[in-house]
């Protein structure tokens, strides 16, 4: 159902919180009660993360079933009934707050992505997520992002080439560290250089990499930086996004904006779920 990467995602989560045993739930319930609980959003939001939300039960539970009454990326109301879970309540009780933990997470993720791709509209520009995620939960924090709409940046530092400031500080300059870079990329990944002015633009072009990072410019700033790169690098506008200034960055001609409020600082979505 899910990936074995995932799956140790919801064993670690799992470890966590019965530990030795649910002192509660063994006390009360029997393990032969069978039952039904319904997933109600107490909101408005996107849901994301259906697959991820069952395998929690099912990781305790395989006989557990489930019904889907929505899909991932769709949008459900306050009151809406998200998914439907059959099954042993001894075990269902026993997973109910880690699926919901990880379940919410990923809805408020996905519905912030949302309203930033709804906010940058037709302009073409792309919305990115960063590596400002969850420690343990990048997976699923990307995830998310992906079915609110938007694009996943690297997945870490071993997928992609990013050459930050302080990669540049420590060799000396955009050009030595983009030739230090190139000696040395192990596949064909495309280079990314961060820049914060308009001379660090042109030296970064002169160096041929792939896309250049706008870090923390105004967008009068970037407005020339695109025109200077005129096509020649992808550009991607970086630093103090927000829903306020998106759109007004995506007027700029810029082909990606990335956002580290996707993941680093996201509201859950309130769901609950209760035994019917």
């Amino acid at each position: 159902m899910v990936s074995e990467k995932i799956r140790k995602i919801i064993e670690t989560a799992i470890i966590e919180d019965i530990g030795t045993g649910d002192i509660t739930t063994k006390a009360i319930v029997s393990r032969d009660l069978k039952g039904k609980a319904q997933a109600v959003a107490k909101d408005d939001f996107i849901v994301a993360g259906l697959d991820v939300f069952c395998s929690v039960f099912v990781f305790l539970d395989e006989q557990t079933q489930f019904k889907f009454p929505v899909a991932d990326g769709r949008a459900v109301k306050n009151g809406d009934v998200i998914a439907e879970v059959t099954g042993s309540l001894f075990y269902i009780l026993q997973a109910e707050r880690v699926a919901l933990n990880i379940f919410q997470r990923m809805c408020g993720i996905a519905t912030l992505t949302r309203k930033y791709v709804e906010a940058v509209g037709n302009t073409g520009a792309k919305i990115l997520d960063t590596r400002k995620t969850q420690p343990g939960l990048r997976l699923l924090d990307k995830m998310a992002v992906s079915l609110g709409g938007g694009f996943n940046h690297r997945m870490g530092l071993y997928d992609g080439v990013l050459i930050k400031d302080n990669h540049i500080a420590a060799a000396g300059g955009i050009t030595a560290a983009v030739a230090a870079q190139k000696r040395s990329l192990p596949q064909a990944l495309k280079i990314e250089v961060e820049t914060k002015n308009l001379p660090e633009v042109q030296e970064a072009l002169r160096c041929g990499v792939d896309i250049i990072m706008l870090d923390n410019m105004t967008p009068e700033e970037m407005k020339k930086a695109v025109k200077l790169i005129g096509g020649r690098a992808l550009v991607e506008a970086s630093g103090n996004v927000s829903l306020r200034n998106v759109a007004a960055i995506a007027a700029t001609g810029v082909d990606l904006i990335s956002v580290g409020e996707l993941t680093h600082s996201v509201r859950a979505a309130d769901i609950s779920l209760k035994i019917t």
